[in-house]
């Protein structure tokens, strides 16, 4: 297994002033969080069900991306894509979950000019964006596994 880090692109460094948080809820909190401690303006996205929540507080700035559910909210690329365009961020953290595992919504965010908080494109599985495609990919990686597969050794000692 190679674990050497990657080589970082040749040429000049974005400056990051603006990110886009693109999740919600305890996750969109530690991001917010961590970008003013590094002193970059945040942007919160929610959906009209989350307008109070605490991530659309804390934030310098908020953009309402659509209905209460999420597959018409938070997974609507364009959506997102729209909200990072109209608050001039620089950059988009996807958070966690199906955004920060998506290729397609990395490669849409560089080819619309942002930069992607996340690992390249390239390194993200494609099959994480087609569930029946990941399917013989994750079984695979439970067979692999011994432990993952086994039964959780029973407590011998009582609780206490």
């Amino acid at each position: 297994m190679n674990l050497a880090l990657p080589t970082p692109p040749k040429g000049p460094s974005p400056t990051i002033k603006r990110v886009l948080i693109a999740n919600r809820g305890e996750i969109a909190v530690r991001v917010i969080r961590g970008c003013h401690k590094l002193g970059l303006e945040t942007v919160a996205v929610y959906s009209e069900a989350d307008r109070d929540a605490l991530h659309v507080r804390l934030a310098n700035r908020a953009v309402c991306i659509g209905p209460p559910r999420s597959r018409d909210s938070y997974l609507k690329a364009v959506g997102i894509l729209s909200a990072a365009e109209i608050t001039e961020c620089d950059a988009i953290h996807p958070g966690y979950g199906v955004l920060s595992e998506n290729a397609h919504f990395a490669e849409a965010c560089e080819a619309c000019g942002f930069v992607f908080i996340g690992p390249p494109p390239r390194r993200l599985p494609r099959w994480a964006t087609n569930r029946s495609r990941g399917r013989p990919f994750r079984k695979q990686a439970r067979r692999s596994c011994p432990a993952a597969t086994a039964p959780s050794p029973r407590r011998t000692t009582p609780a206490r």
